[in-house]
């Protein structure tokens, strides 16, 4: 468990975008929400902070930069995540996913070595608490239609048009 982390919002084209970073700058939870209690409760409650205090983060400047059009700029903002083993890798393989090139949750679920488990790939997906620094929103259904994303269906549309804006067909948005 984190002792403190250090709450940060920052305005962006898709709302206010919230970063919770451990002191050693990590990115614990973040989203597109104005509740601080929306994005503490993303973590896994044994290791939810004790206290949460406003400040600055080191996750902000690539928040902006990625928003101004350096989609590289989220690479390598470190971010600490809690779960299984298997967690973990998917968390770990949503890093390599190339911006505008997504994946279906089934070649996903490939990537990590378990075909026949797209529920659990799409579990990942749903358990990832630093949204955008892993980005969850680079995985679609087979189909191409977006699936789910905890922070709203507009907010992955925009982000995947950000990517890449002939990607998503008016047919593909539902």
């Amino acid at each position: 468990m984190t002792d403190t982390a250090v709450l940060e919002f920052v305005d962006t084209p898709d709302g206010l975008f919230a970063i919770l970073a451990a002191d050693d700058g990590a990115v614990l939870s973040s989203g597109w929400t104005d509740s601080p209690e929306r994005i503490v409760e993303r973590i896994r409650p044994d290791h939810r902070p004790a206290q949460v205090r406003p400040g600055t983060t080191d996750a902000a400047a690539a928040v902006r930069a990625y928003y101004g059009g350096d989609l590289a700029a989220i690479d390598d903002v470190r971010v600490r995540q809690f779960g299984t083993p298997g967690q973990l890798a998917g968390w770990a393989a949503l890093r390599r996913i190339t911006p505008g090139a997504p994946l279906s949750y089934a070649t996903f679920a490939t990537v990590l070595g378990h075909p026949s488990a797209v529920r659990a790939a799409a579990s990942v997906c749903a358990r990832n608490a630093p949204a955008l620094f892993v980005p969850c929103h680079r995985v679609l259904r087979t189909d191409g239609s977006l699936g789910g994303f905890a922070w709203g269906l507009e907010v992955k549309r925009s982000l995947l048009d950000r990517e890449n804006p002939s990607l998503l067909s008016a047919d593909s948005q539902a």
